[in-house]
C-alpha cells in the first residue's frame, strides 16, 4: 500500500555514515543507539559524540535502561550518565564524550546540545546522529532547526525490535511509528508558530535555556 511506504520513507530516515566532526545523540533508556554511536566513533567517523538527555519530562526521573540492564547496570541518574556509560563498555574513549543532561524531550536535546558546541566554540559543519531508527524522522527536524547551516547524517539504531521493514507487523511498531507520525504534527507546529511570533527560533532558546549550562 502506497501509504504505508510514504509513511515508513518518511519516518525511517537512514544515510551511510561519512566522515564528520561530531555525533549526536538524543537521550533515550535504551541502550542501541549508544552501541551505534560507539561503532561509528570506532570506525574514525567523527571524533567527538554528545549524548543529551537528562529524563523525560512526563516521568521526572530516570527509570533504569529498558533494554541490555543486565549488561548496564549502574544506578544512572540521567539519560546522560546511562549512555556515556554505554559508550564507555563499548570502548569510546572517555575524552571523546561531551555532557549535556539537562533536556528533558527531543527539541531540548537538539537546541541545548548546540548551546554546548557554542559554549565550546565548536564550528559543526557536518554531524552523525544516531537516535533509535523510528525516532528518526523527529531527530532530523529538531537538529536541523538547532543546526541549519549543518549536514546531518542519520545513523539509526534498531531499538525494540522495530524498523523499517517489520513496523507495520505489531501494535507496539504501529503505536511508535503513528506516535511520531503525530508528534511531528503536532510539536513541530507548536515551535513553528513560536518561531513566527518571535522572528527567530534563537532568540526563545538563549532566553529559555542560558542559565541551564
Amino acid at each position: 500500500m502506497k501509504a504505508i511506504t510514504d509513511i515508513t520513507d518518511f519516518i525511517f530516515l537512514e544515510d551511510k555514515p561519512e566522515k564528520a566532526d561530531i555525533i549526536f545523540m538524543p537521550g533515550g533508556s535504551y541502550a542501541e543507539q549508544a552501541e551505534k554511536a560507539a561503532g561509528v566513533w570506532k570506525d574514525n567517523y567523527a571524533p567527538l559524540i554528545l549524548p543529551s538527555g537528562k529524563y523525560s519530562v512526563k516521568r521526572g526521573f530516570f527509570p533504569g535502561p529498558l533494554s541490555k540492564a543486565d549488561r548496564y547496570t549502574a544506578n544512572y541518574a540521567t539519560e546522560w550518565e546511562f549512555l556515556k556509560d554505554v559508550l564507555l563498555k563499548n570502548g569510546v574513549d572517555e575524552k571523546a564524550i561531551l555532557k549535556e543532561d539537562y533536556a528533558e524531550n527531543t527539541y531540548e536535546n537538539a537546541f541545548k546540545s548546540r548551546k554546548v558546541t557554542d559554549r565550546l566554540g565548536l564550528h559543526i559543519n557536518k554531524a552523525i546522529i544516531c537516535c533509535k531508527s523510528f525516532h528518526a524522522r523527529r531527530c532530523f527536524m529538531y537538529y536541523q532547526w538547532a543546526y541549519p547551516d549543518t549536514k546531518l547524517i542519520i545513523c539509526p539504531a534498531e531499538a525494540q525490535g522495530i524498523n523499517k521493514n517489520n513496523w507495520i507487523n505489531s501494535e507496539n511498531g504501529i503505536d511508535r511509528v503513528m506516535g511520531e507520525m503525530m508528534r511531528c504534527g503536532s510539536q513541530f507546529k507548536e515551535y513553528v508558530m513560536e518561531f513566527d511570533k518571535q522572528g527567530c527560533a534563537a532568540a526563545e532558546i538563549e532566553e529559555g535555556v542560558k542559565n541551564d549550562l
